[in-house]
């Protein structure tokens, strides 16, 4: 909560172009056009890392997220923690700085975009040791307990949405919804809404109670207005080291969260244009991301659209290694894994999930989430 009489506060700076922003003790000087968002006062505030603002507290139980947000920029979210020290560390993977101040204790998430020099001023003004922050791409602690492998197998309905949702919100929909497995993004640089619930105990959980997963990893795109971007992306430039990399770092964040070696994870690739130098950058990517994650014992899946991604993979099949699970976006309200987009022979040993529907408001056990829906078919083995 709030430092007693000492509310969360944004006045402007001697600047006209910056404004102090003051929470337990500690300020922060940010430009003076990004929102202030008081969580306590906004527990229904959805913190999202794809545009400016600062979000001071802890995000409610129902965040009201969109189904899908995808990009990554400079913002700011100061919450309530446990600190002895100052200290910082950088995910440059991600694009991300983590930090931690004493007083009364917070700890500090701030993502960039294009401008990491802004993020670094920003923490700088409050005391930060930005200089002396340690550069680390996996900063989570594998997990200590791991869900088995088939925690991502399943047939049937399930949803994808933004931000995981709480435990109470997910067994409200466990009672009343038709749905039976979860998208949850575990990671990427263009992983645009922050996972305040997401932590391994959660993923524990709702595996005990009986959800299935499809992880989701949002990294670099085919260009910064691919798909949900909105020209905030950060774009595929340079494939394989970059396609090594998100499976890397993808492998690690699954560690964390408790997803064993064998469990499928999808690198979520927005729509796109297909053709020539730019197919040619996506296939390099998702070709190394697959190899990569098959050498780190994990299976490949790939979210993309039938008309971009799915078009360039069937195009292309026989010259590239294809991803284990494919995962396909057409909105056609059809909840089966058929479609004339992809021949029989493909994908045909339960590696198929369709995202059928998108942006969908639904309301099971009086609890009220937007989501896309998806149908399964993904076995346990390939």
């Amino acid at each position: 909560m709030l430092a007693a009489g000492a509310p969360a506060a944004a006045r402007p700076a001697a600047d006209d172009a910056t404004k102090t922003v003051s929470y337990r003790g500690h300020s922060f000087t940010v430009p003076a056009g990004w929102p202030v968002v008081d969580l306590d006062q906004e527990p229904t505030a959805c913190v999202r890392f794809d545009r400016h603002a600062v979000y001071l507290g802890t995000p409610g139980e129902r965040q009201d997220c969109p189904a899908r947000a995808v990009g990554r920029t400079e913002a700011l979210w100061v919450q309530p923690a446990p600190a002895t020290k100052a200290s910082v560390t950088e995910d440059r993977t991600s694009r991300v700085y983590r930090g931690t101040a004493t007083n009364e204790g917070i700890s500090v998430t701030a993502p960039y975009g294009e401008n990491r020099a802004e993020i670094q001023r920003v923490l700088r003004s409050a005391g930060l040791p930005v200089a002396a922050a340690v550069t680390g791409e996996h900063d989570q602690a594998p997990s200590a307990r791991a869900v088995p492998a088939d925690a991502t197998a399943y047939q049937g309905r399930g949803f994808d949405t933004c931000t995981a949702p709480s435990r109470t919100a997910m067994n409200a929909w466990r009672d009343n919804s038709p749905y039976g497995a979860v998208g949850v993004y575990i990671g990427g640089v263009n992983r645009a809404c922050a996972q305040a619930k997401l932590t391994a105990e959660w993923v524990q959980t709702q595996y005990a109670d009986g959800w299935r997963f499809f992880p989701l990893y949002v990294g670099p795109q085919p260009g910064s207005g691919a798909g949900s971007c909105q020209n905030s992306c950060a774009s595929i430039n340079d494939p394989a080291p970059q396609g090594r990399e998100a499976a890397e770092d993808a492998v690690a964040q699954a560690v964390a969260l408790g997803f064993a070696k064998g469990s499928v994870l999808y690198n979520d690739l927005e729509q796109y244009t297909p053709g020539g130098a730019l197919t040619a950058r996506v296939l390099g990517y998702l070709e190394a991301w697959t190899e990569r994650l098959h050498e780190l014992g994990y299976r490949s899946g790939a979210y993309g659209s039938v008309s971009s991604l799915v078009a360039d993979l069937v195009g292309n099949a026989g010259k590239v290694t294809l991803p284990d699970v494919i995962h396909f976006a057409h909105w056609n309200g059809e909840n089966t894994t058929v479609h004339t987009a992809i021949p029989a022979g493909l994908w045909a040993g339960h590696q198929r999930v369709h995202q059928y529907a998108g942006n969908r408001t639904e309301t099971y056990g009086a609890v009220t989430i937007n989501i896309d829906r998806d149908q399964l078919d993904v076995g346990a083995g390939v």
